[in-house]
Parts: structure tokens; C-alpha cells; sequence
């Protein structure tokens, strides 16, 4: 038996270091991997800021028409489009204008008067169609020979113009058209691209009143994308985007840098964006340029020196064959040490993705409900402090439980401050899970959040107890708001609303209603807590 030692102490540790580089090779994977979707998220939130931008350019150009009754010259809009610096500021747009809705032929008569008194030429209304609107275009900048040569094309003809012009017709939101080749109805230099329209209304207050046009971008592709994400510091993706489905027929973009071929075709990170009421998917494979979180040779060394380490261990068995006893214990000790430090880091990057995961989520929410940076930033620090409070009770309980009243204390204090009325919270003693904690601590802030903007601390209650249901036990809280706030539903959902049902009714499994009267918010939350 004690011949056998040494060789059992080498293949035993031998087989641990194999184990842990074999890990560190997949964890290195997966690092790298969590490390890319990252960048692939900023890649697309640089995307549909670019997009937001030219969107903002469109809302500009309506409130320039509402402003003037609708009666804008091609000088007019001339100045105006040119004051932008388009060319410098809005790279990828190939131009905007203005299309009339007509119906019979009297109003296309009319609209033929005016592209001739506007623009100085003989203008007719082409195609021929038998639709039942009618929508050239009346004015384009800027008007170069391709402009002037679009000047009363009808847009209503083309089946991609047309349902987005139906669409935005109908809904009154901003519309994008599917993938299009431009210039192929007058005859100019094709190229690939697409067009946002706006529908154009000079008596809001009139339902039922026809609109007097729509407003439009014309965007090229390839350009755009290549203004969104050629800025710096450059991204190392390779992206491809497509107009709905990732079907070769509807790419209508793809970066010139090509993936790396050693891993680049394993890791391909889709994400799926609205623009403009039309969803685009976007394919993400890293280049040549993105680094790996650590070199793939750790993998190697740390198997190299798991090998020399067992062969040393079996020259020490082999020559003190009396210590066998000792050593015996030594290694098992080791092997404990080394499954409990497996235990332990697959344990800390199970908690590291969702966090990270739970903070890009929040971060991208935060941002595009934000007005700036600074709103952004203090908000985005609020939910942080909120999520760093959770974590530390846990931390301080080594993961195991959390006091609900403890919790509630500490999130309304971050808000409010330390002198909180002894009144205000009450209820029994009750120990929350990992989960419940980090999900009631986020809920917690933005309620108080929202009760410093609209109600008043000095009325707020907050009531919890236990009900038991034959095995099952469910938290039963009321969240009470008094003072002279909000008495009614608001007309739009905020992210924080969105957070809080998220976090009750996905993340938690339970419940959560709202009621808005004269007396104060009552928001009342009811979580399963298990037998």
C-alpha cells in the first residue's frame, strides 16, 4: 500500500490541476464572452443614438412647418436645413422633406401650383396611380440634381414607402420604412438605405381633420452606421444589421473589419432594436482587436505547474514513506481546499454575471428615459447605492438572510435621511433570501424616490405582516403615502414603475397594485416567502 502512495498522490493531484485548468480555460471563455456583450451594448446604444439624433432633426423640421401654418417657402427651408450643418452633424442623412397628402384632382392640381411657384420649374406628379391619396414631394434639401429630379414623385406608389406612410397615418408616431434602394425612381445613383416619415398635423385639436403632408429622412446605410460606430474609442465588433429577420436578402449593413477567426465565429451576440416602430437585428462578432480578459496560456501554465507539483509531491511520498500518515491527511486537506475554492468561484461568478447583467439592464433603462447626464448620472447612482445597501446586508449576514425592517430603514434613509419618525414602519420580524433582498431593496428606493418627488415623508406608512396559507407563508406589505400628492394614474409608465413590477411579479413572483386617491399613494405588494 505505501508503494502505491506516490503514485496515487501524483495522478490525484495531477487530475486536480488538470480540473483547474481546464476551468480557468472555460472560465477565460466565458469571460470573454460576458466582456463582448458588453461591447456589443454599447455598440447598439451608440446606434440608436445616432438614430434618436436624426429623429430630433425631424421633430425640429415639424415644429418649423406648425409654427408657420404649414406655409414654408424653399428658401425658408433652405436656411433652416443648412443652419443644422447637416454634413458635419447628421453623417448618413442623405437629405429631408416635405410630401403632400392629396386626394382628388383638384388638390393635385393645387399641389402642382405650388412645387411650380416654390421651386421655379414644371413640375407633374409621377408616377401614374389609382390610389386613393396622393403624396409627391413638395420640397427636398438639399436640392441637388437628384433632389430636383425627386420633386413631385409620388412616395404612395412604392409598397415600403406606402406602409409606412399608411402606418404613420394611422398611429401618428414616427415610422420607418424597410430596407429600400434610393434613386431608382428618377433615375439617379442607386445606393441602399431607408426613410423615417412624420405625419404632419395643422389642427390638432380637429380628430378627424386630414393631415396637410408628412415630413421624411433619407437616410444611406452605410454611411449612417459607419458615422455611429466609426467614432472613438473604435469598437472591436464586426457588426451586421438587418431589417427584421437575419436573412441575407434583408442585410442592410455590414462592417468592412472581418471577425477573428480563432474565436470569432463562437461568439456572435444578437440584440434586437426598435427603431422608429421597425425592429432591426443586429449580429456582433469580435475582431482582431478585441482582447481576451487574460491570455490563453494561464490555462497551460497552471496544468504545467499542477503537473510539477504532483511529481514533486510523489519524490516527497516516495522518500518519507514514514511520514505516509501525515501526508495522507496534508493531501486530503488540499483536496477539500481545492473543491471548497471551485465551490467558491463558481459561486462568485454566478453572482458577478447577474449583477453585471442587472446593472447594464438598469443602465440602459436609466438612459434612455434620461433627459441628460446629470439626470442620468444621479439616477443611475441612486439605483446603484440602492443595489450596493442590498449587497452589503447580505455581505455583513454572509449570504444567508436579511432583516426586511433593516432593509426598509436602510433604503429610506439613503433618501430621506437618518431621522426617520418611529411610526413609520411596522410589522414583525422577517428574514428575506438573497433574491427577495436584492429585488425589495431596488423596489424600496424607487418608491421612496417617487414619494420625496410627489408626496410627503411625514404622512408615509409602511405596514407588513405574515399570512399563512396552509404550508405557505406570503409577506403582506402596504406601502402608505399621505400629503397633497399624486391622485390619479400617470399617462405614462416610467422605468422605475417598470423596475418595481418587474422586480415584484418576475423576479419575486408576486403581486403589486396601485391606488391613486385624495388621501395618497397605497401600493399594496404581496410576495410568496416559501413553507
Amino acid at each position: 500500500m505505501k508503494r502505491l502512495l506516490p503514485v496515487a498522490v501524483f495522478l490525484a493531484v495531477a487530475l486536480v490541476s488538470l480540473v483547474l485548468a481546464g476551468y480557468a480555460y472555460f472560465a477565460n471563455d466565458d469571460a470573454a464572452r460576458i466582456k463582448f456583450e458588453a461591447t456589443a451594448d454599447e455598440a447598439v446604444s451608440r446606434i440608436q443614438n445616432r438614430i434618436e439624433l436624426h429623429v430630433s432633426l425631424l421633430r425640429a423640421t415639424q415644429a418649423l412647418f406648425e409654427t408657420r401654418g404649414g406655409q414654408v417657402s424653399r428658401d425658408a427651408f433652405r436656411t433652416f436645413f443648412n443652419a443644422f450643418d447637416v454634413e458635419r452633424n447628421y453623417a448618413g442623412l442623405r437629405g429631408a422633406g416635405f410630401i403632400r397628402v392629396a386626394h382628388d384632382g383638384a388638390e393635385l392640381a393645387a399641389v402642382e401650383q405650388e412645387i411650380e411657384r416654390q421651386q421655379g420649374i414644371d413640375a407633374r406628379i409621377f408616377p401614374e396611380s389609382d390610389a386613393p391619396i396622393r403624396t409627391p414631394v413638395v420640397l427636398f434639401e438639399p436640392l441637388d440634381e437628384v433632389g430636383r429630379a425627386g420633386l413631385g414623385y409620388d412616395m404612395y406608389t412604392e409598397t415600403a414607402r406606402r406602409q409606412a406612410i399608411d402606418a404613420t397615418l394611422a398611429t401618428d408616431q414616427v415610422e420607418a420604412t424597410g430596407l429600400l434602394t434610393l434613386g431608382a425612381a428618377t433615375g439617379a445613383q442607386t445606393y441602399p438605405g431607408f426613410l423615417i416619415f412624420q405625419r404632419l398635423d395643422l389642427a390638432p385639436d380637429e380628430p378627424e381633420a386630414t393631415p396637410t403632408g408628412l415630413l421624411f429622412l433619407v437616410f444611406r446605410t452605410a454611411d449612417l452606421f459607419s458615422a455611429a460606430l466609426g467614432r472613438g474609442p473604435l469598437l472591436p465588433v464586426n457588426v451586421e444589421v438587418y431589417d427584421g429577420t437575419p436573412d441575407e436578402g434583408r442585410l442592410m449593413y455590414r462592417s468592412e473589419a472581418p471577425p477573428q477567426q480563432d474565436f470569432g465565429n463562437d461568439i456572435v451576440v444578437r440584440r434586437d432594436v426598435q427603431i422608429a416602430n421597425r425592429v432591426w437585428s443586429l449580429l456582433f462578432r469580435p475582431t482582431s482587436a478585441f482582447e481576451m480578459p487574460s491570455s490563453r496560456i494561464v490555462p497551460l501554465t497552471v496544468g504545467l505547474f499542477g503537473l510539477l507539483l504532483a511529481l514533486a509531491v510523489a519524490m516527497v511520498a516516495r522518500y518519507q514513506s514514514r511520514a505516509y500518515d501525515a501526508s495522507g491527511a496534508l493531501n486530503e486537506t488540499a483536496e477539500r481546499a481545492l473543491i471548497e475554492k471551485d465551490l467558491l468561484l463558481q459561486e462568485m461568478k454566478h453572482r458577478i454575471k447577474n449583477s453585471i447583467a442587472r446593472i447594464l439592464a438598469i443602465a440602459r433603462q436609466t438612459a434612455s428615459g434620461a433627459k441628460d447626464v446629470d439626470e442620468f448620472s444621479a439616477s443611475f447612482a441612486a439605483r446603484l447605492q440602492a443595489m450596493a445597501a442590498s449587497q452589503d446586508m447580505l455581505t455583513r449576514s454572509r449570504w444567508q438572510k436579511a432583516e426586511l425592517g433593516e432593509l426598509l430603514r436602510t433604503e429610506l434613509e439613503q433618501v430621506f435621511g437618518k431621522e426617520l419618525p418611529p411610526d413609520m414602519l411596522s410589522g414583525p420580524k422577517v428574514l428575506l433570501d438573497e433574491s427577495a433582498t436584492q429585488a425589495l431593496g431596488l423596489t424600496f428606493h424607487e418608491l421612496a424616490t417617487n414619494a420625496m418627488k410627489y408626496g410627503d415623508m411625514g404622512g408615509l406608512r409602511i405596514i407588513w405582516q405574515i399570512d399563512r396559507q396552509n404550508a405557505e407563508r406570503r409577506l403582506d406589505l402596504t406601502w402608505k403615502e399621505g400629503g397633497q400628492g399624486v391622485t390619479q394614474a400617470p399617462e405614462k409608465t416610467g422605468f422605475g414603475t417598470r423596475l418595481i413590477d418587474m422586480n415584484i411579479t418576475r423576479e419575486l413572483k408576486g403581486t403589486i397594485t396601485r391606488d391613486f386617491g385624495n388621501g395618497g399613494l397605497k401600493v399594496e405588494i404581496s410576495i410568496p416567502l416559501g413553507r
